[in-house]
């Protein structure tokens, strides 16, 4: 951990700073469009619901660093809780989820491609794919030092398209304002029917904010920080999320929004029509900022999958192969590359909102076992190593809005879920050793381990930029850095 600031005594700005981090990607360029096909303008309500589930959700995580306060993960508590069988399926439930996270970035990369080069054929289309994944198998297992050194400069490079679209939209509605009011109404154009399918498909751009996970002894005053810090991280999420929705909202009708393919782009050279030339400029670094977004995004969900699949291979819960790291770069290799592979083949098969919703299905599975087994570590760790916020109803709550995510996927991601988690049983059988590897498993669990997953996700998008103001702001205050 040498060299890194999260080394003991996090404060309230460093654990924010780690939640909004983990939490925010390219989702905003993925997800805009999902809703609004169900809801219309209402799915901004939706947004808003999403990030008050997920505040939830991420205290129940808060309250098992409370009791299982060395280790982090669903995978843990469950296993803690009920023993190793439930502690696999819960992380395969996990793996799963993240895994086909990964399929979704490189539909989503050749569909911000197609705003450019709209007639790709097909075969072109998984050529691209392909290509896209190569990067991200080459850039996993070679390149995360190199990457490391210029995220500061691809995190301004991923929210200029942010910046350009939001001073066009708010110049637009400022100079337009009967134009963007009519967009927004009628507010709820189809009714609640599909109300369901949106929170799954917009509560997607919410994961990662299990990041809470930090040991509890390295946050100061952790019993108030780190409720605080998943409030007011999950919140300034929500807030972001919703104001690049009301100002999609704003600049383009809901029926158009429903279908783009690559929705910010496709607003920002709509609103600059009324000339060619800017408003080919402008959908260009939209569009391509976008494309950098959605390939930094799916290399950091790589990078976290991969040593999920070492983690469990580590406890002998999947094959030895994923535990191999690799002399000279010292990653799990086979993991990337096999997850990697596995995942291009679901981009080709899968289409964009099923793959989507199978994911935030396996993860809701994660969430309700977290949730439920604080009921049992309760019992089992009657002496936290601090207060329990929110006492029983948060777990409660975060069970019960779980339960309801799974509910509202569709029979055939149902039946998806239930098929693979019949595999992962298999698995379980096959792999279970009769000892553990149980120096590897000391080396992924130790807390230099953890801090460094942590120090990770702290890296990611929007989270430097928090620094960044700050650094600026003491500059200019004349404070001390």
């Amino acid at each position: 951990m040498a060299g890194h600031d999260l080394q003991s005594e996090l404060t309230l700005f460093d654990v924010t700073n780690i939640v909004v981090g983990a939490i925010v990607g390219a989702d905003i360029y993925v997800a805009s469009s999902f809703a609004a096909g169900y809801l219309g303008p209402f799915s901004l309500v939706v947004w808003v619901l999403a990030g008050i589930i997920a505040i939830v959700i991420a205290l129940c995580f808060a309250q098992c660093v409370a009791l299982v306060p060395e280790v982090g993960g669903p995978y843990a508590y469950a296993k803690e809780a009920w023993g190793s069988f439930a502690g696999f399926i819960v992380g395969w439930s996990l793996w799963l989820a993240e895994w086909i996270s990964l399929a979704v970035f490189p539909v989503a990369f050749t569909r911000y491609l197609m705003f450019f080069v709209p007639d790709l054929g097909l075969i072109y289309q998984i050529i691209v794919k392909g290509l896209f994944v190569a990067f991200l198998i080459v850039t996993n297992i070679v390149g995360v030092k190199a990457a490391g050194r210029t995220n500061d400069i691809l995190t301004l490079v991923k929210l200029i398209p942010l910046i350009l679209f939001s001073a066009v939209a708010i110049l637009y509605i400022s100079t337009n304002p009967a134009a963007a009011v009519a967009n927004y109404s009628p507010f709820l154009p189809l009714g609640l029917s599909g109300f369901g399918p949106a929170l799954v498909l917009i509560f997607w751009a919410y994961a990662g904010f299990e990041i809470s996970t930090i040991p509890a002894d390295e946050i100061k005053d952790p019993s108030k920080t780190i409720p605080k810090a998943i409030i007011l991280g999950i919140s300034i999420v929500t807030i972001f999320y919703l104001t690049t929705n009301v100002l999609l909202f704003g600049v383009r009708p809901w029926t158009q929004l429903a279908s783009d393919a690559a929705p910010i782009a496709s607003a920002t050279t709509s609103v600059l029509g009324a000339n060619s030339s800017i408003a080919l400029i402008g959908g260009l670094i939209v569009g391509v900022g976008a494309l950098i977004s959605v390939a930094g995004s799916d290399e950091s969900g790589m990078i976290g999958t991969s040593r999920l699949g070492y983690a469990l291979a580590v406890d002998g819960l999947f094959p030895r192969a994923f535990a191999k790291v690799h002399p000279k770069y010292k990653t799990p290799y086979l993991s990337i590359t096999v997850q990697a592979l596995t995942a291009l083949m679901a981009s080709i098969l899968g289409e964009l909102s099923m793959l989507v919703a199978t994911s935030v299905l396996f993860m809701a599975i994660a969430y309700v076992a977290t949730s439920a087994s604080i009921l049992t570590l309760r019992r089992k760790f009657p002496q936290p190593s601090f207060h329990l916020t929110g006492g029983l109803l948060i777990p409660v709550l975060g069970a019960a809005f779980s339960l309801y995510l799974i509910t509202q996927c569709s029979l055939q991601q149902i039946a998806i879920g239930a098929v693979l988690l019949a595999v992962g049983v298999f698995v379980y059988i096959k792999f279970t050793p009769k000892k553990e590897l149980t120096e590897l498993k000391n080396a992924l669990l130790s807390r230099e381990s953890i801090l460094e997953r942590a120090h990770r996700q702290e890296q990611r998008f929007l989270a430097n930029v928090l620094r960044h103001i700050k650094w600026v702001y003491r500059k200019l205050a004349g404070q001390k850095q």
